[in-house]
């Protein structure tokens, strides 16, 4: 079955930017199944167009940031 991105529902987002990044955390349920966390990181290329890149890993100031919207998220699901 192909992905049908109506079917995918946003309950919940908020978005940290940083100098070169920004992380987006959201709550998201397809097709009206279970509540999912996701998180995303995109980075700013040289033209200032915001580019989706891999999560990878977090410095402290990012996690420290991150970590409450986490929870917000969770309390959403």
């Amino acid at each position: 079955m192909p992905y049908e991105k109506s079917k995918d529902i946003e309950l919940f987002k908020e978005v940290k930017e940083f100098e070169d990044t920004r992380i987006t955390v959201g709550v998201y349920s397809y097709n009206e199944g279970e509540r999912k966390l996701q998180i995303t990181r995109e980075d700013r290329a040289a033209d200032g167009e915001w580019r989706f890149t891999k999560l990878g890993r977090m410095n402290k100031e990012e996690a420290l940031e991150v970590l409450p919207l986490m929870k917000k998220a969770v309390e959403q699901m």
